[in-house]
């Protein structure tokens, strides 16, 4: 069939992947018309055409993206092949200045895959040393396993010349070889000659020509099928191990699945009430498994389970209590105008009538201020505590949902069993934040002044306020909070930001060091006077953010106002603050004006030295009692939650869930199939019997596969990549030796008959004439002994030297 564009110029300017198939019947499809069969071939011809032109414009244009064409065909060979276009060095119409370049990168993208044969066409009538096609082949193939050398255009060569020595390997040899062949010229496509007529001429041409015709068999484009072809048995059959041994990994994973559907009833009630069984312990089994943090299939990407819900106890629930730490300024004038509010007007007059003696205020203490604040503290605690039971049942809905995600082959039950234990949850949440608020109101109801860990009025007054902070920080001097990697974010690269750094935050300082072993300290920071503020994202920038700044507006490192510190999550950033509250660094009050801090200054510098003696011997007493009722909280909390809520969540999956599943509705419809189950065990099912099937297949061809061994190297150094070697004859030169093959005589002395001919059709042939001689090193032909053809006789005719 003749189907593929020609004319002058660069005509192929898409690559074509053509894969013949072997077929009873004879048609085309192309990729982007599926589901259109060509029958008429000239229709293939103008539809390549008008793709090319799709994409490439009608000027000569040229494009990477390949039509992909399949031809179905009793005449051909199962084959695919990839016509590229020819290097092209100068531009022409629409072509950019670079097309030589872009023209390369496209046949780079074919050439360098190992399982691609290569076949170098290159024209006889041009210097075959300067063959690009050879020069690229050597580029990708330098051992030659691959590349095959076409030799065109034979017939065109200068009268007196051929091509006998290159395709005899003998010149410029290549490790496959070469094989000739000649195509219609111009003038026969003009004339309609169709291909049969073109291969007969072809093989007349070689079995006449008496340079060519010893060697006849071995040329022509039947000939150049049988090797492409052989070579992808070879192929085949060296790929056939490993192919085997997947497909056998692939049935051994897949066999224990299909032995279940083999014998498969979806309508079976016996079948439904053993999944349903199995369904609910399997969900038990799974939901204890990943709280208890025993599972077999253990996440190494993130925290899940019963790991994020002990995260939530000790790590989110203790830092929401110290985010809501009270504000010292707002908290000393609360102190005093508690006291005051309790004196009431005998507080002014008994200290205006001191006479120089003693003011009656700074006697006694009273216990009514301390009381009211520190209960305004512990309900400040709720909150946090509510908080606390809403992140632990989001958790457990969550573990629920993953471990609900193994039945989704029956959807209906999915969907109700997460419905019932999710209710189920929430019906207990009620009775966990009823029972937690009954733990702050006990709190609330009766102030134990008397706890072993309570300071005592006598220990308060003797506390000064900086180290009442460090006690109700819980930290000891030089004692280390925390370690870990930061970035500084607003400092530039060339000072020695925008980088990560080894960061120490002890209750005194935070210190950074060059990398984790701490050797090159790099500065140091007093947490002195320093607050936290949250920074906005940068634009570009995909780390969380929050800075450091001075109280009393002074740089806090080096020119810089604020340090700001970069972590890669918000987790990470919420855990850096929570450790900076322990070493007593508060987040920026949101919301407080400038005039209440001047006023509440103004205010403590205003107070008498005996109130002031007063405010701070309560601020240490409410410091150490509050210390008490959290270390309490944060002790019991777990275990309210633990008990209410997780464990009695178990053990209603295990004795009430499958109660309440038989109780909502009926057995059918909770068991019925998804239809993406029903579709997957009809896909197991075929992929089995594929995977069997292909077994067989591939120890048929095991057995009965002939395979061919690869030739010997040969000696290529002929053919350099970078450049060409100097002494090579011009392109206009033939390839071959300048020894020419005699022109035949009518008649030779001593002959018997006329000079030798093409052979008869019934395939006679000369008698004497001698073995047709093979390419040197080339090994058995694979297809058969070849055909006796006429040679010239063993006497060398006159006139040659």
């Amino acid at each position: 069939r003749d189907f593929l564009p020609r004319g002058s110029g660069i005509v192929t300017r898409r690559p074509l992947v053509l894969q013949l198939v072997n077929s009873s019947t004879e048609y085309g499809e192309f990729l982007h018309c599926k589901g259109k069969k060509f029958t008429d071939f000239e229709e293939v011809r103008l539809e390549i055409e008008a793709e090319t032109d799709r994409v490439t414009g009608s000027n000569k244009g040229i494009s990477p993206v390949p039509i992909n064409l399949r031809v179905y065909s009793p005449h051909v060979l199962n084959l695919t092949l990839v016509d590229l276009p020819g290097m092209t060095k100068v531009p022409v119409g629409d072509q950019p200045p670079d097309i030589e370049f872009q023209i390369r990168d496209m046949l780079m993208q074919f050439v360098t895959k190992e399982n691609c044969l290569i076949l170098a066409v290159s024209p006889a009538n041009s210097d075959l040393a300067n063959s690009d096609a050879l020069k690229i082949a050597k580029e990708v193939d330098p051992q030659g396993q691959r590349t095959i050398g076409v030799i065109t255009k034979l017939d065109l060569m200068d009268e007196g010349t051929d091509a006998r020595d290159v395709l005899e390997n003998k010149l410029l040899p290549l490790r496959r070889g070469y094989i000739g062949v000649v195509n219609r010229s111009q003038k026969d496509i003009d004339g309609k000659k169709d291909i049969q007529a073109a291969l007969a001429a072809e093989r007349k041409f070689f079995l006449s020509h008496p340079a060519y015709r010893h060697m006849a068999d071995r040329m022509g484009t039947p000939y150049l099928q049988k090797v492409l072809n052989q070579q992808l048995t070879n192929h085949i059959r060296d790929t056939l191990p490993g192919l085997r041994n997947k497909l056998q990994s692939q049935l051994l994973s897949i066999e224990k699945e299909v032995e279940e559907y083999k014998n498969f009833r979806p309508d079976d009630p016996a079948r439904k009430t053993k999944a349903l069984l199995q369904m609910v312990q399997q969900f038990a089994v799974d939901f204890e498994k990943r709280i208890e943090g025993s599972g077999d299939q253990i996440d190494t990407y993130e925290l899940s389970g019963g790991a994020r819900i002990n995260r939530i106890f000790h790590e989110r629930f203790p830092f929401e209590l110290v985010k809501m730490e009270f504000d010292e300024k707002e908290l000393r004038r609360e102190i005093s105008y508690a006291i005051k509010n309790i004196h009431g007007i005998r507080h002014v007059s008994r200290t205006r009538q001191t006479f120089g003696c003693i003011a009656l205020t700074g006697l006694f203490t009273p216990d009514m201020a301390f009381e009211t604040i520190v209960k305004k503290q512990v309900k400040k605690i709720k909150e946090p505590c509510l908080k606390c039971v809403d992140m632990v049942i989001s958790e457990l809905i969550n573990t629920v949902r993953q471990c609900t995600k193994k039945l989704s082959q029956y959807p209906h039950l999915r969907e109700e069993m997460e419905r019932i234990v999710t209710t189920h949850i929430r019906e207990r949440e009620g009775r966990t934040k009823d029972q937690v608020m009954l733990l702050i109101d006990i709190e609330l109801a009766y102030m134990n002044t008397n706890h072993e860990d309570f300071i005592g009025f006598a220990n308060a007054q003797q506390r000064s306020s900086q180290m009442s902070k460090k006690k109700a920080a819980g930290n000891q001097v030089g004692q280390v909070i925390r370690k870990g990697w930061l970035t500084i974010n607003n400092i530039g690269i060339m000072k020695g930001g925008s980088k990560e750094y080894w960061f120490v935050l002890t209750a005194e300082n935070l210190s950074w060091y060059k990398d984790d072993e701490e050797k090159e300290k790099k500065y140091m920071l007093p947490v002195d006077n320093l607050k936290l503020r949250d920074v906005e994202k940068g634009f570009m920038s995909s780390k969380h953010i929050f800075a450091l700044f001075n109280t009393e507006q002074r740089n806090v490192y080096k020119d810089y106002r604020q340090l700001e510190l970069a972590c890669e999550t918000q987790e990470e950033v919420d855990s850096w603050k929570a450790s900076f509250l322990r070493a007593g660094v508060y987040p920026e009050r949101v919301g407080a004006s400038e005039a209440e801090e001047n006023g509440s200054d103004s205010f403590m510098h205003s107070m008498d030295p005996q109130l002031e003696r007063q405010v701070e011997t309560i601020r240490n007493l409410v410091d150490s009692y509050m210390a008490i009722v959290n270390k309490t909280i944060r002790d019991l909390m777990p275990k309210t939650i633990m008990h209410l809520m997780i464990n009695n969540t178990k053990d209603f999956i295990h004795s009430e869930l499958l109660a309440n599943l038989y109780s909502c509705g009926d057995q059918n419809t909770l068991m019925e199939e998804s239809a993406e189950q029903a579709q997957r065990r009809d896909e197991m099912l075929r992929m089995y019997h594929a995977l069997k099937e292909a077994l067989n297949i591939i120890g048929d061809i095991n057995t009965s596969t002939i395979s061919t061994p690869m030739p010997p190297p040969v000696d290529d150094s002929w053919l350099q990549v970078q450049s060409v070697p100097s002494g090579r004859r011009s392109p206009t030169s033939s390839p071959t030796p300048q020894r020419r093959a005699p022109a035949v005589p009518p008649a030779r002395p001593g002959s018997r008959g006329p000079a030798p001919g093409p052979p008869p059709a019934g395939g006679s042939t000369l008698g004497g004439a001698p073995p047709v001689p093979s390419r040197p090193g080339a090994s058995p032909d694979p297809f058969g002994p070849p055909p006796q053809v006429p040679s010239r006789p063993n006497r060398a005719p006159p006139g040659v030297p």
